[in-house]
């Protein structure tokens, strides 16, 4: 759930402009529920004046005047709300296929702004693959995701919605019946969603890692050729391929198991309503033609009952990965900005002195790499900083150049603290 709450915290910052979009886009669906869920009860109608008519017809008493005309009319009815729903489903996906591309594009945007305003420090704990994964798969998944389910996830939610009122019109009765497998059905669904949530995020942070190695390895190719380590390589990459596999076999069996069991609950509940309401047209007080039509209404609800659920189910694993690419995208949107001091003064150049005063540092919490290091160097003066790998050279440099600050202790250029120049 954190990590569904996280997304939508974060496709809100991006979309919430697009609201008007929006407001058309469910508009229109609106009306396209309303022609799918009334679209039985003219075909029930149908059947019933079909009935009627043979029924009269067959009757040598009633046969003048048997007539098809109410059919017909229903039945061009039916068609035209058929046409009705087509017609806005597809002003609705262009309206959502043009918010998708101009948010998925600042989305990018907003990205590449942000790391440059980010800390070194971001980039020194993360590999390059593993950035530039955020970049191509995952705003890629949230692209697919955006364009190819956003609009059934609003059809779904509105037909589902539109399917409850009109089935409670009907019939009270038959609506409880056609609602029955729906506790069990959600029991699955949960706990199938809550694995495959937990697959999926292990699955990109594994890609993730996959490709900061391949990254790592191909800039340094040449090396590695040099000194015969190929099969070091190779024995690394087998190592991070495997567990990619794993992660992604483990995510796709639960992603894709979801739809065939929803498909199954649809079955059962399907036969359950045929049952039923063959019993009620058996035994209840409806004539036959209205309890065929009933019958032959809510057989079609029933489908339509699970549609919606299996529509989302069916692209349960394109939803889960733009979840999944949202938390990590919005990781980096969350990071903290360098500090930029307040009326920061501006370097010159160095006319005195640098100085290093019992400055203690730390990469990690609780994991001190300088202890209190002191260094005064005058102009002009030339200092080595020697010592084994892992001794704080590279470290001093950095706190120099402020790529990190200082845990305790200072930094001055000329007496002035570092961590007031400007950073421009």
């Amino acid at each position: 759930m954190g990590d569904l709450r996280n997304a939508g915290k974060y496709y809100w910052h991006y979309l919430r402009k697009y609201w008007f979009g929006f407001i058309m886009t469910a508009i229109l669906i609106g009306i396209s529920t309303a022609c799918i869920v009334i679209a039985p009860t003219y075909l029930g109608r149908a059947v019933s004046e079909l009935t009627t008519y043979l029924q009269q017809w067959t009757n040598e008493a009633t046969r003048q005047n048997a007539s098809l005309g109410t059919f017909h009319k229903t039945l061009w009815i039916y068609l035209g709300l058929y046409f009705g729903d087509a017609s806005t489903l597809l002003i609705a996906s262009m309206i959502l296929a043009r918010i998708t591309a101009y948010s998925t594009g600042t989305m990018r945007v907003g990205l590449f702004r942000k790391m440059q305003r980010m800390q070194v420090r971001y980039f020194d704990s993360h590999s390059n693959g593993d950035i530039l994964a955020r970049y191509t798969s995952d705003l890629d998944n949230i692209f697919n995701a955006m364009n190819q389910a956003l609009i059934d996830i609003f059809l779904a939610i509105a037909q589902f919605i539109g399917i409850l009122i009109v089935m409670f019109d009907q019939n009270t009765t038959m609506a409880w019946v056609t609602m029955g497998t729906t506790p069990i059905a959600l029991i699955v669904a949960g706990i199938v969603m809550q694995k495959a949530s937990v697959a999926v995020n292990r699955q990109q942070d594994d890609v993730g890692q996959l490709n900061g190695y391949i990254n790592e390895q191909v800039t340094a190719q040449k090396v590695i050729i040099t000194n015969g380590l190929q099969k070091d390589s190779i024995a690394g990459f087998k190592k991070h391929n495997q567990k990619v596999r794993k992660s992604a076999t483990s995510g796709l069996i639960w992603s894709g198991i979801l739809n065939p069991l929803m498909q199954g609950m649809s079955l059962l509940n399907t036969a359950i309503v045929i049952f039923f309401g063959s019993w009620f047209a058996l035994n209840g007080t409806l004539s036959t033609g209205a309890a065929l039509a009933l019958v032959v209404v809510f057989v079609n609800y029933a489908q339509q009952y699970y549609q919606p659920i299996m529509s989302l189910t069916s692209l349960y694993g394109m939803i889960q990965l733009a979840i999944t690419g949202a938390r990590r995208v919005d990781e980096v949107r969350k990071q903290p900005d360098e500090i930029e001091p307040v009326s920061g003064k501006t370097l010159p150049g160095i006319k005195k002195e640098v100085q290093i005063s019992d400055v203690h540092f730390s990469y990690l919490p609780g994991k001190e790499i300088l202890h209190g290091v002191s260094i005064s160097v005058h102009k002009g003066e030339m200092v080595a900083l020697v010592g084994p790998t892992g001794s704080g050279k590279t470290t001093v440099m950095n706190l120099l150049n402020r790529f990190y600050d200082v845990d305790s202790g200072k930094i001055t250029i000329d007496g002035t603290d570092v961590r007031e120049f400007s950073l421009d």
